[in-house]
């Protein structure tokens, strides 16, 4: 997994609106959030979450993108459906999940298999991670990152 002073990792993914590539958008904070899949409890109450201060967000000059491995259609229904304003990458066939250290092996009644590990990233302006959480708890913790947004934007 990145740590805390790794660079963001360069890629390209789609979204369900176009596109997404953190170098391009150095000079902004970004929250990338890393979701097992769409439309499931646990990651619409984390969407929700972050579409809830999706303002704060932006008056911080701050990013929050979503990813998961589902494909741009299933996003697009998804941020329909609960009309989510953060970004949602598609990770299918990108292996961007991979590169953040986040696709992992987990086991659910002795079945071992292949996942997200629910986790976020906050990085700078200058692409530097700057916090990381691993095995994420949704509730509240969309406010925690808002909260460790405010302390690097003093």
């Amino acid at each position: 997994m990145l740590n805390i002073n790794d660079k963001i990792p360069d890629f390209e993914i789609l979204t369900d609106t176009g596109s997404f590539t953190p170098s391009y958008h150095l000079g902004k904070n970004i929250v990338i959030f890393f979701f097992p899949r769409a439309d499931t409890s646990g990651c619409t109450a984390e969407s929700l979450a972050f579409t809830n201060l999706q303002s704060s967000f932006d008056s911080l000059n701050c990013i929050v993108i979503g990813i998961s491995k589902d494909n741009p259609k299933k996003q697009a229904k998804f941020r329909e459906k609960y009309n989510l304003s953060c970004e949602l990458g598609a990770d299918f066939e990108n292996n961007v999940c991979e590169k953040f250290g986040v696709w992992v092996e987990k086991s659910m009644y002795g079945k071992k298999y292949m996942g997200i590990q629910r986790a976020t990233f906050l990085a700078n302006t200058k692409g530097v991670i700057t916090n990381v959480w691993e095995k994420v708890k949704v509730p509240g913790h969309a406010e925690i990152v808002l909260e460790e947004l405010n302390k690097i934007c003093k």
